[in-house]
């Protein structure tokens, strides 16, 4: 079974976390911030992660701490489930249209932390969610899960929409790039011998 359990205790945040690689899509979600609960279902949905999260955060500040802290606690879940590695896919790519927006996302399971983020959301705010911590998820998550992974967006307009298409996207990216290819179940997918 390729699953981790995280839990991780701060001033701002207390988190628990487990995750299931091999999963249907089952998920718990309470981040206290309804707007990054829809998004982790869709991704646990889209990516047949099985997922389950508890957040108690001070959302009376802000969701900052909340939405970075359980990016790095999904990092960390799906670093400490591969394990070593061994047999997975590596890289995983897609492009995702929802109506207007159309996003492709890439990841490479590499080792090597990037973050290539272009995208263009104008509006400020989806409900009481600030749009611009969406970059500070995916940060946190690549900064941990140890990968690259890159968003491009090539159209759309509603706020709503991009950041939905963007988490659908990385799912189904993700999930490619930690398929068990039945090839190479015993190798790790790099020339080095190691990522």
């Amino acid at each position: 079974m390729r699953n981790a359990e995280i839990s991780r205790n701060t001033k701002e945040t207390a988190i628990t976390l487990s995750l299931e690689l091999d999963g249907t899509g089952k998920n718990s979600i309470d981040t206290g911030c309804g707007f990054l609960d829809h998004m982790l279902t869709l991704f646990a949905s889209h990516g047949r992660f099985d997922l389950n999260i508890t957040c108690k955060g001070d959302t009376y500040v802000d969701y900052h701490h909340t939405v970075e802290d359980v990016g790095i606690c999904l990092g960390q879940a799906f670093i400490q489930a591969l394990g070593g590695k061994k047999g997975i896919t590596r890289y995983g790519s897609i492009i995702l249209p929802m109506d207007e927006a159309l996003i492709l996302t890439a990841i490479d399971f590499s080792g090597r932390v990037y973050l290539g983020w272009d995208m263009n959301i104008a509006a400020q705010k989806v409900g009481d969610f600030d749009t611009e911590l969406a970059e500070e998820f995916w940060l946190g998550f690549a900064r941990n899960a140890q990968c690259t992974i890159h968003f491009r967006q090539f159209a759309g307009t509603n706020a709503h929409h991009i950041i939905e298409c963007a988490f659908k996207s990385a799912a189904r990216s993700i999930s490619q790039a930690v398929r068990i290819n039945a090839e190479y179940r015993d190798e790790i997918p790099s020339t080095k011998g190691i990522i």
